[in-house]
């Protein structure tokens, strides 16, 4: 394996450009949470492709935007530390849109990025990947690219892609392990993330919760794993809180007779389940923590904690 490459790929972008539907389309199963819903993804995560001549390490983030609360900053510091040490920047973009000033935001972040030490003072390598061109109408993408092209350095790389369709996933992942240093792999083949299933599960059940409920809602909302345990019959019993702002947020999340948390239950149990390949006994409860995402406590408490 004398040129076997490795190197972690930091993914980068705006809310909702699909950065967790790319990351599990190139992995081919589910380790990331996907919603229509902004935030999905609250925390960086890997997803690591084995192949025979490359590993990939993808670092899925939460996507960058204007914060309004401290959970808003977390979020961002999450995303931008991803791009310290990493051996390349994959900045996903949606074609369907014209750039947003998120987008600007993201380009001003990259232009800033110093010379990487690791690469001998060249610029950390830069991908361009527009994605979701299923939606884009002909006579559109071109330009579409080039607005794009304009925020970001002049030696960027670009590449359209669909990840829900596929389109354009090979070409995308030769291009980044052609920018992955030579070195040993980083992970043993068989490990696909760096989470535990506890975490991953935790995810699943915020997911369920924002496919199910309505748009006031979602953005409120945090999960706490209370328990997850095997028993001896080979079932998992989880039990879980799921954290809202308000009363009426409370109300709407278990809904007329539990209707609403019932199924969001159900969901997410067939979620975990798929995953982990077992049964699963799913325990939920609500709790309102009043305006949890301006309260640094609650936030460290629930595994977001703010670098000063």
């Amino acid at each position: 394996m004398t040129d076997y490459r490795s190197g972690f790929i930091a993914v980068i972008g705006r809310p909702n450009v699909g950065k967790s539907t790319l990351i599990n389309a190139l992995l081919g199963q589910k380790v990331a949470a996907v919603s229509p819903r902004p935030q999905t993804t609250r925390r960086r995560q890997l997803g690591i492709l084995t192949r025979k001549d490359a590993q990939l390490i993808f670092v899925d983030t939460p996507g960058i935007h204007n914060p309004k609360h401290k959970l808003g900053e977390f979020l961002n510091q999450e995303a931008e530390e991803a791009l310290e040490g990493a051996d390349a920047i994959l900045f996903l973009v949606d074609a369907s849109t014209e750039p947003t000033d998120d987008d600007l935001r993201i380009a001003s972040l990259l232009s800033r990025i110093p010379r990487s030490s690791k690469s001998e003072g060249r610029r950390t390598p830069l991908v361009l990947a527009a994605n979701k061109i299923d939606l884009v109408e002909a006579g559109v993408l071109i330009p579409r690219l080039e607005a794009y092209r304009a925020l970001i350095r002049e030696d960027a790389e670009a590449v359209s892609i669909s990840a829900a369709r596929g389109d354009g996933l090979d070409e995308l992942v030769n291009l980044l392990a052609g920018h992955c240093p030579v070195r040993p792999p980083e992970y043993d083949e068989e490990q696909i993330t760096d989470l535990y299933e506890r975490e991953i599960a935790a995810d699943l059940i915020r997911e369920a919760a924002l496919l199910k409920l309505r748009d006031e809602v979602p953005h409120g909302i945090a999960v706490r794993m209370d328990e997850f345990k095997e028993r001896d019959n080979g079932m998992v019993y989880i039990a879980a809180t799921l954290f809202v702002e308000r009363e009426s947020q409370k109300g709407i999340v278990i809904g007329e007779g539990g209707k609403m948390m019932k199924q969001i239950g159900t969901a997410a149990r067939k979620q975990i389940e798929e995953m982990g390949g077992h049964r699963v006994f799913l325990e939920l409860r609500v709790k309102v923590e009043k305006d949890w995402r301006n309260n640094e406590n609650v936030l460290k408490r629930l595994g977001y904690k703010l670098k000063n």
